[in-house]
C-alpha cells in the first residue's frame, strides 16, 4: 500500500467523517467537547495539573457529580489523564494529554471570544425581550 501525504490524510478523513450526518462520531465528538463544563476544565488545566479539588474551586458551580462524570468522559476521549498517587492521603491529579493541549487554543478562543462579546449579546437579549430585533432584511436580488 502507497504512503499518504498529509494532505491525501486530511481528504481522505474529511470524506469519512461528516458532522453534518446524524450517526458521525464527529458529531459526538462536538457534542461533547462543546459542553461549557468542558471548556471551563481545558482553560483551568492550560497552566498545568491541578488535584480534584482545586479544578472544584476554580470551577464556580460545578457539582462533584458533573464534574467527575466530566473528567471521566475527557479521559476516555484521550484529552486528559488521571494520575493516582498513592500518598497517604492519595492524590489524584489531571493534566491536558497532548491531543487535549492540541484542542486549548480553540477553547481559549471561544472563551475570550465570549468574554470580550458579551455587552453586545446582552444588548441583543435585552432587545430581544423588549420586541426589539437584531434581524436584518438583505435584499440578494440587488
Amino acid at each position: 500500500m502507497a504512503t499518504q501525504t498529509a494532505a491525501e490524510r486530511r481528504a481522505e478523513a474529511k470524506r469519512k467523517y461528516n458532522a453534518y450526518v446524524a450517526e458521525c462520531p464527529t458529531r459526538q465528538l462536538l457534542d461533547a467537547i462543546s459542553d461549557k463544563w468542558v471548556s471551563l476544565i481545558f482553560t483551568a488545566l492550560a497552566d498545568g495539573p491541578l488535584r480534584y479539588g482545586e479544578l472544584s474551586r476554580t470551577i464556580a458551580g460545578v457539582t462533584q457529580k458533573m464534574l467527575t462524570q466530566t473528567l471521566r468522559r475527557l479521559q476516555r476521549d484521550g484529552l486528559l489523564t488521571r494520575t493516582v498517587t498513592a500518598d497517604v492521603p492519595v492524590q489524584v491529579e489531571y493534566r491536558l494529554t497532548a491531543l487535549g493541549a492540541s484542542l486549548l487554543p480553540v477553547m481559549r478562543a471561544l472563551q475570550d471570544w465570549a468574554e470580550s462579546h458579551m455587552d453586545e449579546v446582552l444588548v441583543a437579549r435585552r432587545g430581544h425581550r423588549t420586541g426589539g430585533s437584531a434581524e436584518h432584511v438583505v435584499d440578494v436580488a440587488a
